[in-house]
């Protein structure tokens, strides 16, 4: 390819909006453009790299008896009926109608249209296992779209199911799974990446992982261990914390005037923060007000909480608070009205004793609150209901590990990928069984497997750039070489390059080649935006001595000078050890 017939020009400017340094590349370097919030265009560099992710995801799928298929990116409400999902999820889903006014939904996920293949095609125990891929764009109404190609509303996923006879069969190829993932992550060129526990969220299932490319600007924080292979995403670690517990003391109502935050409580009563309890509100899409208690020094974790009462929050307004008896500011669990709100307390409260809690009374508080003594035993069978216990509190940097007791560490990273455990919560709500060898029919067992093929190329950048661009992987660059031409006028200089050139596309290589009549500052900046992994330069200079420049665009080693007739030969050997830096057989 000749640069000056690319589409897609490079840009001096960092766009203004563009806060992370993917974006500012992608943009920059020509690989992208933006048509609205969180829908972008891929032009041919970006389309050429996404190509070769596609290509490695396939080949690993394959490998793992994958059968790619392609479902619709529009869907019938009723499909998504079946499942509960199309009521259950909220404006995060695109909702139309088509001209008969009949309602259709652009697919965020594609459980659904995958069971209805599943329930016609694999209909006996003699065809399971099966797992069911497609690489496809899929649809989400973001609120805050960022970063470029990392949080679309129109993105390309590879998502993968798989359909089981048992748990101990998809257990089995769960981790088949996630094996093959570790191998198409390396094979992509990432480097600092790992695998964590995380939350189900609205899949379903037990348990699930998710693959991290660990990076600081990643809007995701991870706990890990400094002792052993804990890993989890915020959203379910846990810790076992360390909670006082003493001897019950009576509970007494204090005056606390201007108190609104729990620094100010501790301070006023010359208490610690983990001796109090805080109040975090929500509502449900009912209207019910959820007040979720957590020890004082801690934060409650959304995700959690959603897992605990399966129901999707929303920020509390002023009018559900109020009818439920709750006092902003001193929101505590005595005297709330449980026919008008849930309540969900963290372990860390049931385990502890004497915490200062609110009054639901203004400018009150209560010290010395026991879960047990002055609310639990107070409460009728139905009043109990309307209260869960769980873990809801965010585990911390320094918070002892759940599995070993070290000291846990906080890193960020940008989800790349996930694995998710399935069960029956598709098959049975979607009436998708298969007949076992004694004829009864049964619910498959499923997983759901994805990866961010569009988010991948971001996330890459973010892991492996300088301040002057990307610096790609040969395995995703969109070309294998990039070709400079100094001075081409002058002597040979283009003629010998063009027949370079012409040489190495004949070898198989992907050569780019800059044509144009720029200057040397000028081709090397856009070359260093494009991030082609090797580089050979032409001048006049260099020709006079019957040589030609090398370089690594990550400036690994110090440039080269390689004989004019040796060229096609270094440079073929190059590619083919670039390649094999990242072939894992």
């Amino acid at each position: 390819m000749f640069l000056s017939k690319l589409v897609g020009r490079t840009v001096k400017e960092t766009p203004r909006d563009a806060e992370l340094v993917s974006h500012r590349f992608l943009l920059r370097g020509g690989f992208v453009r933006q048509y609205a919030s969180g829908v972008y265009g891929l032009l041919p560099l970006a389309q050429r790299s996404i190509a070769k992710i596609e290509s490695i995801c396939r080949e690993e799928m394959n490998r793992i008896e994958g059968q790619e298929v392609k479902m619709p990116c529009l869907g019938t409400k009723e499909l998504w009926d079946e499942s509960g999902r199309y009521g259950a999820i909220g404006k995060d889903m695109f909702r139309l109608n088509d001209r008969n006014e009949k309602p259709m939904v652009l697919c965020m996920t594609h459980e659904e249209p995958v069971v209805f293949f599943a329930r016609t095609e694999l209909t006996s125990y003699r065809q399971l296992p099966a797992m069911m891929y497609q690489v496809q764009t899929k649809f989400r109404d973001e609120p805050r779209p960022r970063g470029g190609l990392i949080r679309l509303r129109e993105f390309t996923m590879k998502d993968a199911y798989s359909f089981h006879a048992s748990e101990e069969d998809l257990q089995n190829y769960y981790w088949r799974a996630h094996e093959a993932y570790m191998r198409f992550f390396k094979r992509t060129g990432c480097r600092n990446f790992v695998s964590v526990m995380s939350d189900n969220g609205m899949f379903g299932g037990k348990f699930s992982h998710e693959f991290m490319m660990l990076v600081p600007s990643g809007e995701d924080t991870l706990i890990t261990c400094t002792n052993c292979d804990y890993k989890a995403n915020q959203e379910i670690a846990t810790s076992p914390f360390t909670t006082q517990s003493a001897n019950a003391i009576a509970v007494a109502e204090v005056e606390t005037p201007n108190i609104k935050t729990i620094a100010d409580l501790a301070k006023f009563l010359k208490i610690d923060a983990s001796t109090t309890c805080k109040a975090v509100m929500f509502q449900t899409r009912e209207q019910e007000l959820v007040v979720a208690f957590v020890r004082g020094d801690l934060d409650v974790v959304e995700q959690k909480l959603k897992g605990v009462l399966q129901k999707e929050l929303f920020p509390a307004k002023d009018e559900v608070i109020a009818a439920a008896g709750a006092v902003a500011g001193s929101t505590g669990p005595l005297g709330l009205n449980l026919s008008k709100c849930l309540v969900v307390f963290d372990k860390t409260i049931s385990a502890g004793s004497n915490f200062a809690v609110g009054a639901n009374k203004a400018g009150y508080h209560l010290k010395n609150f026991n879960l047990e003594r002055d609310l639990l035993s107070q409460l009728n069978d139905w009043q109990k209901q309307r209260i869960k216990m769980g873990d809801i509190a965010a585990a911390r940097a320094g918070d002892p590990c759940p599995q070993c007791g070290h000291a846990l560490q906080e890193t960020r990273g940008i989800e790349i990928g996930n694995i998710f455990h399935l069960g029956t919560r598709y098959s049975h709500s979607m009436n998708c069984t298969y007949s076992d060898q004694a004829g009864v029919a049964q619910n498959h067992v499923m997983g759901c497997y994805g990866i961010g093929i569009t988010r991948l190329l971001p996330a890459i950048i973010e892991e492996s750039h300088d301040e002057r661009g990307p610096i790609l992987p040969i395995t995703v660059a969109p070309f294998d070489v990039h070709i400079c031409v100094l001075n081409k006028k002058e002597g040979t200089t283009e003629e010998t390059a063009l027949a370079t050139y012409a040489a190495l596309k004949k070898a198989g290589i992907e050569v780019l080649l800059d044509d144009r009549d720029e200057k040397p500052g000028s081709q090397f900046a856009d070359a260093d935006l494009v991030g082609i992994p090797l580089r050979i330069i032409f001048s006049p200079r260099n020709l006079n001595e019957n040589k030609v420049e090398f370089k690594f665009r990550d400036n690994r080693t110090p440039a080269q000078m390689i004989p004019v007739n040796e060229v096609v030969d270094f440079v073929k050997k190059t590619v083919a050890a670039e390649y094999q830096r990242y072939a894992l057989d």
